[in-house]
């Protein structure tokens, strides 16, 4: 009975991938590439213009003739150029586009160099928790399709005299819309970010490209920093503990109206001090905080620094898009699983299997251990605790957060923060049993995060533009009785973790900032 319906299915196919001129196969691929992909773009200009003016106008209507004629251009040579190579890089572009537009549309993500930063630095576990039933259709219906069309469309070439004449009247065309819109590259400059991590596939090559370069920039070797002068003898720990996607609103402790902070609130000695993250993601908040300064350049960071200098430096990790960390004990979650037993084995909780007997073997009198967690990271918050955290129900458990109400995000994404504060406390209560060791914890999020809030999901957005709740960090200090004295601190920012660790640990150098210590 189906086979009518598989006849005319062949009978369209063949119509559709029929002998075409390559003018025209690139002409139809450039209008295809602009129905199926900018309508975010566009959303974005119509609601940042005066689109009843004739001024707006113009820029709308210009930037739909410079996309279609710059994607038409770059179809253009590719395939001529390429031939097969050239058919095979725009299938992959198809696909590509797909997968972007999802979560352009899915998490209202702007694929800027930073959010480029974030696919690159994101591993498998943490990418499969994106796949659903949208994320398939959106790669069938606007990358598989497509790409059936591009494969079995046969293309006529045509002659090198009319490739020249093609593409001189393409550059042509864009040069004049150019020079014409002259009085409107203030506006496009403004915006510049958004629309190119909103264009594509310029969004992801573009600022792969540009990713790529910058990282190969930071990677090269670090820049040593003046050696330390001298370390007072004073048995001194701080355990800094770098979060995940905790923004600060979320906290009992910054007035939050839910109790997230059972624990917490009940130990003394704990101070929670509001801060701004440097970034919106991982990969440089985390550089922030353990740089000395803010800067664009690799200086030695603070695990290698104290590390070449002599102090005891312990680093264990269940995140990742980590700098690069030159230490003995880099410890990543999997290498602590052997000697961790029942289900807290599964979450961040792993990160403490073992750790007080691997500070008491060291025969250093100083010790620094960074605990990289990832309790709060989207979009399966409801994943990230044991059970019997879910105080706040129902949860939201689908991966499209636009699916669940803003009731069930909230209550998912609040029991992330009620199981870091009892991580926290359980980080406290082993260094109050250091009876012979001044010392002190320190919690600082790498940055924050949205949950629906202007329809805005997760993380990533320039910080230009970003909402607070993407910014605004929780800063959380305790400290053991007897050891450093407070400042009234008002906010603070990443880079005080660095010169306040050193201060703690008593370490003189050169580039200590007094005035960047947290401590009296």
């Amino acid at each position: 009975m189906n086979m009518p319906y598989c006849s005319k299915f062949h009978t369209l196919l063949s119509l559709l991938t029929r002998d075409v001129k390559l003018t025209v196969f690139a002409v139809l691929l450039s209008v295809a590439n602009f129905l199926f992909f900018h309508f975010p773009f566009f959303s974005f200009v119509f609601e940042n213009v005066g689109y009843s003016t004739l001024s707006g106008v113009v820029i709308i209507v210009s930037l739909i003739v410079v996309m279609l004629v710059t994607n038409f251009f770059v179809f253009y040579l590719l395939l001529f150029l390429l031939r097969g190579v050239g058919k095979g890089l725009l299938v992959v572009v198809f696909l590509l586009n797909s997968i972007a537009l999802y979560f352009v549309n899915t998490y209202s993500v702007i694929l800027d160099e930073s959010m480029i930063g974030n696919v690159f630095n994101t591993n498998f576990d943490e990418a499969s928790g994106f796949f659903s039933l949208g994320f398939l259709l959106y790669f069938f219906l606007l990358g598989i399709l497509p790409s059936i069309y591009i494969i079995k469309t046969k293309i006529i070439f045509g002659s090198w005299k009319r490739f020249f004449t093609i593409t001189s009247l393409s550059v042509l065309l864009l040069v004049i819309l150019v020079f014409a819109n002259a009085s409107h590259w203030l506006w496009i400059d403004k915006n510049a970010k958004v629309l190119g991590g909103l264009a594509m596939p310029w969004s992801y090559t573009v600022n792969a490209v540009l990713y790529q370069t910058h990282k190969h920039k930071q990677q090269q070797e670090e820049i040593l920093l003046p050696d330390v002068t001298a370390i007072d003898q004073e048995k001194s720990v701080v355990i800094l503990v770098i979060g995940e996607s905790a923004r600060r609103q979320n906290f009992s402790l910054y007035g939050y109206e839910r109790n997230t902070n059972p624990l917490l609130s009940q130990i003394s000695n704990v101070s929670a001090f509001k801060a701004n993250s440097s970034s919106t993601y991982t990969t440089a908040s985390v550089k922030s905080i353990l740089d000395y300064k803010e800067t664009s350049e690799l200086y030695e960071l603070l695990p290698n620094y104290l590390y070449r200098n002599g102090v005891e430096v312990i680093w264990r990790t269940s995140n990742w898009g980590e700098p690069p960390i030159h230490i003995q004990h880099y410890i990543h979650k999997n290498e602590l699983s052997a000697d961790c037993q029942g289900e807290a084995c599964e979450y961040d909780e792993i990160l403490l299997t073992g750790l007080k007997e691997q500070m008491l073997a060291s025969d250093n009198h100083k010790v620094l251990v960074v605990l990289h967690t990832n309790t709060s990271h989207g979009p399966q918050y409801s994943k990230k605790y044991p059970p019997q955290f879910e105080v706040f129900q129902p949860v939201c458990n689908s991966v499209e957060l636009g699916n669940c109400t803003h009731d069930e995000l909230i209550n998912a994404y609040d029991n992330t923060i009620v199981y870091t504060d009892y991580l926290l406390a359980r980080v406290i209560n082993g260094l109050q049993s250091l009876d012979e060791y001044h010392t002190a914890m320190l919690y600082v999020s790498d940055h924050g995060e949205s949950l629906g809030e202007n329809n805005l999901y997760m993380h990533g957005f320039p910080l230009s533009i970003a909402p607070k709740e993407q910014y605004e960090i929780p800063f959380i200090v305790w400290t053991s009785t007897g050891s450093k004295t407070l400042k009234s601190n008002d906010e603070l920012t990443q880079y005080h973790v660095f010169h306040s660790v050193l201060d703690f640990l008593g370490v003189q150098t050169p580039i200590y900032d007094e005035k960047m210590s947290i401590f009296e």
